[in-house]
């Protein structure tokens, strides 16, 4: 069982404080149980498949050097402080997986992943703010977190070619933060995080914000090999006009209808964001088996109660088009369901780890559907 939620009253949290105003949470785990160990964490470093980067400070300055980073660089490190940042943790530990269970009040498809940071005294990243909410666990020893105002894309930065960091931070509120307690802190609030004294950990639980940009943008990229050229503007009643150089009315409104008639399209955006945000951010968790199962092995396994378990670089969710249909959506791939599949799609979105219902196993589209995700890696059977 993973670690839950004591004390955190979820509800009042998402209706006062969600995308609205930080909010400190002293300790509100049932029995906090920092997950990882920092020479774990430091390995993760070292591989060439985990984004990792450095942090080294001095003076006011601070300088990034990106991963994979060689073992003998920690040795090097002198008594300036340091931060060293890990990506996507919850891909490669199971333990730090578990620390997003408790925040599936927030929907999957929001959730991003787990960067896990380690610091020496003194140590941090500087005064910045994010573009989406954060959850800021402190894992190990003390970090003293101070938070300033509202920024936005026009706010000053300093001039850094790796890092994003505040020209001006005034400091509204200021915490220390002892291992176990949160910090929740909403999109373009700034922050600074410092370390106090030794080996200190803090596991950021991140969340996606699609800009319009990036919607609009990556629609119309997927839009565009599905459209022809001889799709053009045409104009049959064409009429004389007093001056040509003016461009009617009566053409804007056909111009812009040919580009938003497409754009309009509700059935085909969802089913191309579903497709978009279950795209894994990190696929190298490859757990695709050499050879696929053949449905003879599948249904003695399901049989037999061996529980299934989630990739965790998987992204599952789905959208209900009906109350006997939905889509699907595993690894940026569509999977319409129908009949038992629902429940079974649902389940999948829901749960971690999980028996298939004995009812569900004499379905052929629901043993077919489990098959197609078992070989393409997105689910694998837990051998315990």
């Amino acid at each position: 069982m993973g670690m839950q939620f004591n004390n955190f009253d979820t509800a009042a949290f998402l209706r006062d404080y969600w995308q609205k105003r930080p909010l400190l949470i002293r300790n509100p785990w049932q029995s906090w149980r920092n997950p990882l160990s920092p020479d774990e964490l430091a390995g993760l470093a070292c591989e060439e498949h985990v984004e990792s980067r450095l942090i080294t400070q001095s003076s006011d300055d601070w300088n990034a050097e990106h991963g994979p980073l060689p073992e003998a660089r920690f040795g090097e490190l002198g008594k300036s402080p340091w931060t060293l940042l890990v990506q996507a943790v919850d891909q490669h530990v199971a333990d730090v997986a578990a620390l997003i269970e408790p925040f599936r009040f927030i929907p999957n498809w929001r959730i991003d992943d787990v960067m896990v940071s380690y610091a020496s005294d003194g140590g941090g990243v500087g005064p910045h703010f994010d573009h989406y909410d954060v959850f800021l666990v402190q894992g190990l020893g003390q970090r003293r977190w101070q938070i300033g105002g509202m920024c936005d894309d026009q706010t000053a930065l300093r001039s850094h070619d790796d890092l994003l960091l505040l020209a001006d931070f005034n400091v509204v509120e200021e915490w220390i933060l002892e291992p176990g307690d949160m910090l929740y802190i909403p999109p373009g609030i700034a922050h600074n995080g410092v370390a106090v004294g030794k080996d200190c950990m803090t596991y950021s639980i991140g969340f996606r914000s699609p800009s319009r940009k990036e919607l609009i943008g990556s629609w119309c990229d997927d839009l565009l090999p599905q459209m022809t050229d001889d799709d053009r503007y045409c104009d049959p009643d064409l009429a004389t006009q007093s001056n040509p150089g003016e461009i009617p009315a009566t053409a804007i409104d056909r111009l812009h209808a040919m580009v938003t008639e497409k754009l309009a399209d509700r059935n085909d955006f969802a089913k191309w964001f579903g497709e978009y945000s279950s795209t894994p951010r990190y696929p190298e968790t490859d757990w695709r088996p050499e050879e696929p199962i053949e449905t003879d092995h599948l249904h003695a396994l399901l049989t037999a109660d061996h529980p299934l378990l989630r990739n965790p670089a998987s992204r599952f969710s789905f959208i209900r088009e009906s109350a006997d249909q939905l889509m699907l959506f595993v690894d940026g791939e569509c999977f319409p369901c129908t009949g038992d599949e629902i429940p079974l799609a649902e389940m999948l979105c829901a749960q971690d780890q999980f028996v298939i219902d004995p009812e569900w196993r004499k379905s052929d589209e629901v043993v077919a559907l489990i098959a197609g995700l078992y070989n393409r890696g997105s689910l694998a059977f837990d051998w315990g």
